[in-house]
């Protein structure tokens, strides 16, 4: 059998149960199978496909049928140029959260914490781009923090990336010039309308189990003490929770309250700016 007729073979199977995508999908498996770069599948498809690797294809066929996300049969998940193990530990990095770290790197910045830094997408990626800069990472979660460290690991920046257990703000001590977060942001009503591949991610890193928007408040009521002077937070949210989010930070006295829209015109992120605690005194 060739590796066409077996990829032919997947992708039917994947279009039967409803995958959408199913062509990019089976060819993303079937290169992972063969061990090659997804854009060289081509060359080979007229190539006869060994017994093993037509099995490991089936199988890997077969968990995605059932919903299973890709990333997750490969084992990691590309994200602003890098890749990144992930697990069912960890939420997957989202092309939607480039957005978050377009902004960021905007501005200078020398130190960084990521709240709830799960895979270290966030955290790992800011690093890597902005080479002078050290950042702390941390999460509630000891699995979450192994994946982390481990893509720390493999990205070289163990030496400028720490990891610390922590829910929220506890136990985390100095100020940073840049705070970001991907909180779990959607609400418990709205857990039962996601698609089934959802149910692969960590229910923790995806709702608050209430209104969508409770660890905003814990962020935003006491961020301002761990913000160097103009200091940056940026959070990605729900399409819904711009205006919410925003009133958030403004009654915590932050400034510039911005929210950004993402590739398809919705909310994504929300920025702010602590003031400067020690404005000029224009009157004299």
């Amino acid at each position: 059998m060739s590796v066409q007729t077996a990829l032919i073979a997947g992708t039917k199977r994947l279009n039967e149960a409803g995958i959408e995508g199913a062509p990019r999908d089976a060819r993303l498996l079937m290169a992972h199978v063969l061990g090659i770069a997804p854009g060289r599948l081509t060359l080979v498809l007229p190539d006869a496909i060994t017994a093993e690797q037509a099995q490991g294809f089936e199988q890997a066929i077969e968990r995605r049928a059932k919903r299973e996300p890709v990333s997750h049969i490969l084992g990691y998940r590309e994200f602003f140029g890098r890749r990144f193990s992930v697990s069912t530990d960890v939420l997957d990095p989202r092309p939607e959260t480039e957005v978050l770290i377009a902004e960021a790197l905007s501005k200078p910045f020398t130190s960084v914490l990521d709240l709830g830094v799960g895979s270290g997408a966030i955290l790992l990626t800011l690093l890597a781009e902005q080479v002078l800069a050290k950042g702390l990472g941390t999460d509630v979660s000891e699995a979450a923090l192994a994946v982390a460290r481990g893509n720390a690991d493999a990205l070289g920046l163990s030496s400028r990336a720490r990891f610390q257990q922590a829910d929220w703000w506890d136990g985390v001590e100095g100020q940073f010039d840049l705070i970001t977060s991907n909180p779990p942001y959607i609400a418990a009503e709205e857990m039962a309308a996601l698609s089934p591949e959802l149910a692969h991610e960590p229910r923790v890193a995806l709702t608050d189990e209430a209104d969508g928007l409770s660890c905003y408040r814990i962020i935003a009521a006491q961020v301002r003490a761990f913000l160097a002077p103009r200091g940056r937070v940026l959070v990605e949210i729900g399409p819904t929770q711009g205006a919410a989010v925003s009133a958030l930070f403004l009654e915590q006295g932050l400034k510039a309250v911005r929210v950004l829209s993402d590739f398809d015109g919705r909310d994504r992120v929300v920025c702010a700016q602590a003031p400067n605690p020690h404005p000029r005194n224009l009157g004299k």
